[in-house]
């Protein structure tokens, strides 16, 4: 079965954004889970499949960014994808897969389909409904040396205690840490 592995960034505050929805504070910084393992280099063989919030999608589904940046290869990598958007408001997403309802079900059944690993891309609304549904089989979370002290957070409205099970621990120079977890077995 194939997993939703939510990956994103988050202060150290617990913030994926800040009071005026800015990523500013967001390192983009290639050497990010350098070494053996790159994120811009092993994260887009892993997935083939992301799943947005309409927000999310609108700023991000297709986003480019400058060749420069050190991101363009691995932007390229992700907009080629296949995408799901979770939307009860949104009206076309072209060639895109439009989930309005049934959050649960749907995903089961993707999960279910053969393929490789599924992003959780985000945005807020989208991790919650994961979350409070149990979709989420392993999260991973770059820490960022920012406290911005306000914000929207990462975790907000969780109905219930989610325990999680530490599997690993990436740092990179900028001083941005990835923790790598997976949802804790029942005892």
């Amino acid at each position: 079965m194939r997993k939703v592995i939510l990956d994103l960034a988050v202060t150290l505050d617990g913030f994926i954004e800040g009071p005026n929805g800015e990523i500013d504070w967001c390192i983009m910084d290639t050497d990010i889970g350098a070494g053996e393992k790159n994120f811009l280099e092993t994260f887009p063989e892993e997935i083939d499949t992301v799943f947005y919030g309409r927000k999310s999608y609108e700023l991000y589904g297709n986003y480019q960014p400058e060749e420069e940046s050190g991101f363009k290869d691995f932007y390229d990598k992700i907009n080629r994808m296949k995408k799901y958007i979770f939307s009860s408001t949104l009206t076309n997403a072209g060639e895109n897969t439009i989930i309005r309802d049934k959050i649960a079900e749907e995903v089961n059944q993707i999960k279910n389909q053969k393929g490789k690993d599924i992003w959780l891309f985000g945005g807020a609304s989208l991790i919650t409904a994961f979350i409070n549904n149990n979709l989420i089989d392993e999260y991973r979370l770059a820490v960022h040396p920012v406290v911005l002290g306000g914000g929207k957070p990462l975790f907000q409205d969780i109905r219930q205690r989610l325990n999680l099970e530490l599997i690993e621990v990436r740092s990179s120079k900028s001083g941005v840490t990835s923790l790598y977890y997976k949802p804790a077995s029942v005892k």
